[in-house]
């Protein structure tokens, strides 16, 4: 009997599969290309980072932020080499088939992995509301060209700067070098519901540009649109036989888009969950209640009480965002690139840091000027007394 089936040959699918063969479990990666290239600019804060990974990393620099002003970040930020991380993840030890698994069709596995992203081919589940989306469009140009707006080993995380001439939802400007000498500019819109039209960003974008003496021309584009409000899966499905990983756990995170850092980190803990569930010492170890004890070890390992928490906390503040007058949005990013660095790391990429992240929103709500705080007490971050660490997990649970 096979340990585990993954659906999803993606960086989350490679990495979980790689992690279970690692552990001696029989893993089989089914997908309907497995071998298909990664198309994606794949980013991550290098200290987020597995150690065993640093060396995928393709480029990167250190970064800054601009809402009004500027903002050093503090941390440096890197773009990953989507054949090394590939590379590496890919392991001699799992099975590769080509085909789909259909929802329901465990092929006689013990525990089936659904990694295919937000699709969620295996648990599906339909949406109460239109999608919060993240869009971009983006072209690769000369270092040197981009110099005006990125210099060299230096990494624009966000410029919400206007300059793009247009009034409405805001956007901003994501500048990264993402190959010797080349370097991606990208203007995006972070969230909204539904998401930017491309074609509103590819405006904005050439006009952000020309200001600069930039030609976008008929450069090959980047074009960028996912989802960041990826429900959990229901009750009934976190009590069954498929665990979600990846963007499709969702471990998306609402405030920047990022998942691949996460997934990276979680997959070893995750395959540590599922063998030990699983037993597989004995020639019984695939009977009773096994796979299901397994199943629910890898959910309570992705989805702890206090993760859920964090991520219901930070669904939140994706809300209060989505409901911000456009006006306001570079000044509240002005207030959060302005808060200490522990607070900023914490809201950034701590899964399951409730009291880091707790403490991050009461920081920024201290800082905020009275119309920011206004807003932020009507979209229910009032964080004047709390919230305390027993309430924030009882509301996820």
């Amino acid at each position: 009997m096979t340990d585990v089936l993954v659906a999803g040959a993606g960086p989350a699918g490679w990495a979980i599969a790689g992690a279970c063969a690692h552990l001696g479990l029989d893993t089989v990666l089914v997908d309907p290309t497995p071998d298909r290239p990664w198309r994606s600019t794949y980013g991550a804060w290098q200290g987020e980072l597995p150690a065993g990974l640093v060396g995928t990393v393709a480029t990167g620099g250190h970064g800054s932020a601009i809402g009004t002003v500027a903002h050093e970040l503090g941390w440096y930020y890197t773009v990953l080499d989507n054949g090394a991380l590939r590379a590496a993840l890919v392991s001699p030890g799992v099975r590769v088939r080509t085909g789909q698994v259909r929802p329901g069709d465990s092929d006689g596995a013990a525990v089936v992995v659904d990694a295919t992203g937000q699709r969620r081919a295996l648990l599906g589940g339909a949406r109460r509301q239109p999608a919060a989306e993240q869009t971009a469009v983006g072209v690769v140009v000369d270092a040197a060209v981009a110099a005006p707006l990125v210099e060299p080993g230096r990494v624009l995380f966000m410029d919400w700067r206007p300059r793009h001439g247009e009034r409405g939802w805001p956007s901003f400007l994501y500048g990264v070098p993402v190959a010797a000498g080349r370097v991606l500019l990208e203007e995006t819109s972070l969230a909204r519901r539904p998401g930017l039209g491309l074609a509103v960003l590819r405006r904005r974008l050439r006009t952000r540009l020309a200001r600069h003496g930039i030609e976008a021309g008929d450069r090959a584009e980047e074009r960028v649109r996912f989802v960041v409000d990826t429900p959990l899966p229901p009750r009934r499905v976190r009590n069954g036989p498929v665990v979600p990983f990846g963007a499709a756990a969702p471990l998306i995170h609402p405030a920047t888009g990022f998942s691949v850092a996460a997934a990276l980190r979680l997959a070893p803990r995750l395959a540590a969950a599922v063998r030990d569930g699983l037993d597989t010492s004995g020639p019984d170890s695939h009977r009773g209640d096994s796979p299901a004890r397994a199943a629910a070890a890898a959910w309570r390992t992705v989805w702890s009480r206090r993760a859920l928490a964090v991520h219901g906390l930070r669904r939140t503040g994706l809300e209060a965002l989505l409901a911000m007058p456009p006006q306001q949005v570079p000044e509240f990013f002005d207030v959060f690139f302005g808060l200490p660095e522990r607070h900023r790391w914490a809201y950034l990429t701590a899964r399951e840091d409730l009291v880091g992240l707790a403490g991050a929103m009461r920081a920024l709500f201290a800082a905020a000027p009275w119309p920011l705080r206004r807003h932020l007490v009507l979209r229910g971050l009032d964080f004047r007394d709390g919230p305390s660490e027993p309430d924030a997990v009882k509301q996820a649970q």
